[in-house]
């Protein structure tokens, strides 16, 4: 029998103080934005309320389980089916509005899964004027709960201002969910040799998480060679050759739910970079430290955004998606676009103390063959920046 691979010892924290802290930072953020109750349907949303992690990637495409939230009162969620419920109290069936489950006509399970809510809002002592915040209504769910004479009030932005205020137990877990990611990559690195495919070099990281306890990766953010460039073409059974980059996002739900979204770039191979290669790799840090420079706390959006490294046309014209975005249980509120995408994607907002951002970075010119992919996650705290991600660059 062949040798487990090690693994990593999780660090002892009382899992039990964060859940009901976060349970009381959505209640005091729902109570500022005037919500008296709340249904949420996405799955990270259901995790971070009640630490329910139960068919998550599953519950994302097909939305059967949903979760009442109150300012005060139980915690009820219809669908739940796993012994470790978190800090739910009370679990019951659920009747989910999905063609899966309810068929092509959803118009009775919608009047169905409305009357679950409504009637949790009754025996809470609510009156029909509550203020109801719904994740992602569908039509049916929309028409059901306006024949009942219900206002529909977004509860996204709710719960994403929530998640991006991170309490001191939960930086435990998202730090342990980046040793772990951080450890799978020191793994794909000894493991990168010419004639290892993509997907491959890729696996180790999914083992890894696995392995650990965590969940899933988003993407498939992995590339090599003339696949660099541009950015955004996913793991394939390409074969890595000497002298390669291996750019790659790690983009990882891991354990306790946390991600960890780290990019490096590899280089496969005993050869030094070329000139080509050393010279990106290098606008890239530079970027990247640029950039992480200019946070702190109460900066505006619009300042960080019209503030950011600009580099050659060539370049920027391939650039990444946004400069800097939030981590917490996943990808979150902020997204702070490059200055040329600012008044297309701009929102303003400011930098709150204890914010988790990534600072992102990729460089690849137009046309090219080689492309660099850097990302560090960090925190924007009173007393300064807060590397989390401490995976070594090259050494320039």
């Amino acid at each position: 029998m062949s040798e487990r691979p090690a693994t990593m010892v999780p660090p002892e924290f009382d899992l039990n103080a964060m859940r009901r802290g976060r349970l009381a930072s959505l209640r005091a953020t729902m109570v500022a934005d005037g919500l008296d109750l709340v249904v949420l349907s996405n799955p990270l949303s259901i995790r971070y309320a009640t630490d329910y992690r139960g068919y998550a990637a599953f519950q994302a495409h097909i939305p059967t389980t949903y979760a009442l939230i109150a300012v005060d009162g139980p915690v009820v969620v219809h669908g739940a089916y796993a012994d470790d419920l978190g800090l739910i109290d009370i679990a019951l069936p659920a009747n989910s509005a999905t063609a899966f489950d309810a068929g092509m006509d959803l118009s009775n399970a919608a009047d169905r899964q409305v009357a679950d809510v409504l009637r949790f809002r009754d025996e809470l002592g609510l009156s029909i004027a509550a203020s109801i915040g719904i994740e992602r209504a569908t039509p049916s769910l929309h028409r059901a709960y306006t024949d009942e004479g219900i206002t529909l009030i977004d509860a996204e932005p709710t719960i994403e201002l929530a998640r991006s205020r991170k309490s001191e137990l939960e930086m435990v877990a998202l730090r342990y969910s980046i040793d772990v990611a951080e450890y799978g990559m020191r793994q794909m690195e000894a493991a990168l040799e010419p004639g290892i495919t993509e997907n491959q070099l890729w696996a180790i990281l999914h083992a890894t998480n696995i392995a650990h306890n965590g969940d899933w990766i988003d993407g498939r953010m992995l590339a090599s060679g003339p696949r660099s460039n541009p950015w955004y073409q996913e793991a394939s059974g390409r074969v890595i050759e000497s002298g390669d980059v291996v750019p790659f996002d790690s983009d990882m739900i891991g354990p306790f739910g946390y991600c960890a979204d780290i990019s490096r770039t590899f280089l496969c191979g005993d050869q030094a970079p070329t000139g080509e290669q050393l010279d990106l790799y290098k606008r890239s840090l530079d970027e990247i430290w640029h950039n992480t420079e200019l946070l702190r706390v109460g900066a505006s959006f619009e300042e960080l955004s019209h503030s950011v490294m600009r580099q050659p046309e060539e370049i920027n014209v391939n650039r990444y998606a946004c400069a800097f975005h939030g981590v917490g249980l996943s990808d979150e509120y902020p997204k702070i676009p490059y200055t040329d995408d600012w008044d297309r994607l701009g929102y303003d907002g400011e930098i709150e103390d204890g914010l988790v951002l990534s600072v992102e970075s990729y460089v690849g010119p137009l046309g090219g063959s080689v492309g660099i992919k850097l990302e560090q996650m960090v925190q924007v705290t009173s007393a300064g920046i807060v590397a989390l991600s401490t995976y070594p660059f090259w050494d320039l």
